[in-house]
């Protein structure tokens, strides 16, 4: 979750829909969502997500604006959140047209200035819809672009925590994903400024401030050191200490949210990250619907999840659609991927 959707739900009161789902019940009476509920729940959001690439727009009703646009978006050429939703619709079986391609090839912008965590979007939303990041071809261009290579060879030091994890999450999407010379940093020391960011309380934060509760910052970091696969005793200490403090942090109802004043409000985007952290350790995926995390819990993350998509496949609160509807599919991916014990972001 960006600054943005932070300032959003901070100026506003969200609770958890109190809908009807169908559920099983384990020995510990956690409700879980059923099979038809994950099946008919995802179905909706997927459906609008569809249409919404194919309109090329971030949301169906009320205020939208183009998901891919230079004119909108010079400096991205595509609304924030972009890359979490073509990796939604990737992982949950979507097959993106060359209309679709082109759209992004003739959109995204590709500066000598760009920062490493809009480097990593790119590279995250140009392997998702099928084309290569190591040899990618702008519109009307003959010589491609290794996103990879320039990716490496960008900063990260001066990049926010989340970005950091951002970053490291593209750079582990492939095998075939190989560090060039020149490089700025490595899965290594990447991992090394994660873990040296990590709070007090065994958490992160975007901001690193001492003391705050951010299920956001703390789930992406734990999914990048996660995927980045650096095997060092400080790496897995910091892994399974972000881990409890990520599972100490859940909501009776499920939920994860965004604290501020010592205030935590539930939504589906804080949700969906902690169900993507959970997805992407194979030793966690069990708290995403089947074990309760804490002995106040009485639901299951991905059962509370589900609690926020609308009849209509939108995704109740969300500060746009092109962020509720793109993480939540996202998520489930996420966790499909996990029960066949791969990861949503292996894409080679």
């Amino acid at each position: 979750m960006n600054k943005y959707i932070k300032s959003v739900l901070t100026s506003a009161t969200l609770v958890i829909a109190t809908l009807t789902l169908s559920t099983t019940t384990n020995a510990a009476s956690i409700r879980k969502a059923s099979t038809s509920t994950i099946h008919s729940r995802i179905a909706r959001t997927y459906s609008y997500a569809k249409k919404m690439i194919k309109e090329n727009k971030t949301g169906l009703s009320g205020q939208s604006s183009s998901i891919f646009s230079k004119k909108l978006n010079p400096d991205t050429g595509a609304a924030a959140g972009y890359s979490d939703f073509l990796l939604g619709l990737k992982g949950n079986g979507y097959k993106f047209n060359t209309k679709e391609k082109t759209l992004l090839r003739k959109n995204l912008v590709i500066k000598k200035t760009t920062p490493a965590a809009t480097m990593a979007n790119a590279v995250m939303a140009v392997q998702a819809m099928g084309l290569n990041a190591r040899d990618y071809k702008p519109y009307g261009h003959k010589k491609g672009i290794n996103l990879v290579t320039k990716l490496y060879r960008t900063s990260v030091s001066k990049q926010t925590t989340s970005a950091q994890a951002q970053v490291l999450i593209a750079i582990s999407m492939s095998s075939e994903f190989k560090q060039p010379k020149g490089a700025k940093f490595s899965k290594a020391s990447l991992s090394a400024r994660l873990v040296k960011a990590q709070l007090n309380n065994h958490g992160w934060t975007y901001n690193n401030q001492q003391g705050v509760r951010d299920a956001d910052t703390t789930s992406m970091v734990l999914t990048g050191l996660a995927r980045g696969k650096v095997n060092t005793t400080n790496v897995k200490d910091s892994l399974l200490k972000g881990q409890k403090f990520l599972t100490g942090i859940v909501q009776p109802s499920g939920a994860f949210g965004y604290t501020f004043n010592g205030k935590t409000t539930p939504n589906a985007n804080s949700t969906a990250e902690a169900i993507i952290a959970l997805s992407n350790d194979f030793g966690m995926k069990k708290y995403v619907n089947n074990t309760a995390m804490k002995t106040s819990q009485t639901r299951t993350p991905l059962y509370a999840m589900l609690t926020y998509v609308n009849k209509s496949g939108s995704i109740k609160n969300a500060a746009t659609q092109l962020y509720g509807v793109g993480q939540v599919n996202l998520a489930v991916a996420a966790y499909k991927a996990a029960l066949k014990n791969r990861s949503v972001y292996t894409i080679n």
